[in-house]
């Protein structure tokens, strides 16, 4: 599709396609190496922590950025913010598989950070920009749908790559990667956003928009929802190698055992999320997902006390979770962007902030204090899904007052 060309409610299969790339660049940045965390503790002679710290270095330098992705894509417009980040996510891919200590490492992974979140902040304000109500819901679960294949397939790429070649294959293959997504949106990314709606860069503006979205209220507690939900499941992506590799005791190549339910949850519920848009109200669709997470929370609670750990069963309750949390997940995001339709960047960007810094906070400081026992991972599961549920429920009372 050639820029400045307008897709059509009808013919949103190819943008949702090349969006969902864009926003699964930052997770199969995330996933791709956890099979191989064994071998670069042994090969960069360091720590398994110091190795699960390139993981959090990568979320905080991620979260720091996208603050600005959604800005300068307002400013410059979408198509030129993504080809030039997709360069630079690409060069420092190949400083990380050329990478000869954790420190280089370290440095590297925090480079790739502040690059790769231009495509899922940018992907967001595109939807915006094309689409209202139940066609931007539908399109926004289009693009979940088919980004969920991204954790599904990183890991399990992941631990092909490490068994045949080593750890630094897989950041060459993120680089190949970049290169074939840089000439996907070189052909067919358009440009969504025209001159004349475009703003300034000025620091008296930007300081008063992000003051705006970052003290509304119905903003922060739909971002807070997003991101509290969205850690219940990211505990296990994050603890990944020691919940598949430790208690279940399978090998590297087994990793599609936690990613494939999540896959094939998101997937569903996503589905769901586009069937019923147009047919049951935003909040209806929101309160369904929490009721199904709900659900898996318990029967995670149950196995992990009642059970050994095992498969199926250690399992099944991330597929269920992943169903109930991708049927929230499209109108929660609309929810959090619609008050602010002049900023739908600036905005976009603040949400993933919002969202990468629980995710880096996950990383560093939640996952390693739960990850020692499965019973200990579903508690965190609950606890997380609880204060969401939370969250959301002081969204819709604020949405429901007058004015």
């Amino acid at each position: 599709m050639p820029p400045n060309v307008q897709p059509t409610p009808r013919s949103t299969r190819g943008i949702a396609l090349l969006l969902a790339c864009l926003a699964a660049l930052g997770p199969f940045s995330i996933d791709t190496y956890l099979p191989s965390f064994p071998d670069i503790a042994d090969k960069l002679d360091a720590t398994t922590l110091e190795v699960q710290q390139t993981l959090a270095v990568y979320l905080f330098s991620f979260a720091a950025m996208t603050l600005w992705h959604g800005a300068i894509a307002d400013r410059f417009g979408r198509r030129r913010v993504i080809l030039w980040a997709l360069v630079l996510f690409g060069l420092a891919s190949a400083g990380c598989t050329l990478a000869t200590n954790i420190e280089q490492l370290w440095f590297w992974r925090a480079m790739q950070g502040m690059t790769a979140g231009a495509g899922i902040v940018i992907s967001r304000a595109i939807v915006r920009d094309l689409f209202d109500g139940a066609d931007a819901q539908r399109l926004m679960a289009q693009i979940t749908m088919m980004f969920a294949l991204a954790p599904a397939l990183a890991p399990v790429i992941g631990g092909w790559l490490q068994t045949w070649f080593g750890w630094r294959s897989v950041f060459a293959f993120l680089v190949v990667s970049t290169a074939i997504l840089w000439l996907a949106c070189l052909k067919l990314l358009p440009e969504t956003l025209p001159p004349e709606k475009r703003q300034s860069l000025r620091p008296g503006y930007l300081a008063g928009a992000y003051w705006k979205v970052m003290t509304s209220p119905r903003f922060l507690l739909a971002c807070a929802a997003l991101a509290l939900n969205f850690a219940g499941f990211f505990v296990y992506v994050l603890s990944a190698p020691v919940f598949l590799m430790q208690h279940l005791g399978l090998p590297e190549t087994a990793f599609l055992w936690l990613f494939g339910p999540a896959m094939l949850g998101l997937m569903g519920g996503s589905w769901c999320a586009g069937r019923l848009a147009g047919k049951r109200s935003p909040s209806w669709t929101i309160a369904l997902g929490y009721v199904v997470m709900g659900c898996a929370a318990l029967i995670n609670l149950l196995i992990s006390y009642t059970l050994p750990p095992g498969l199926p069963w250690s399992v099944l309750p991330l597929f269920i979770y992943t169903v109930g949390m991708s049927l929230a997940m499209p109108n929660l995001t609309l929810f959090a962007l619609d008050p602010f339709p002049a900023q739908r960047g600036l905005a976009a960007s603040c949400q993933t902030f919002f969202q990468s810094s629980s995710n880096g906070i996950a990383a560093a400081l939640i996952a390693p204090a739960i990850w020692g026992a499965t019973s200990s991972l579903a508690l965190g599961m609950a606890s997380l899904l609880t204060a969401g549920a939370l969250c959301a429920l002081a969204h819709r009372q604020l949405r429901l007052l007058p004015g």
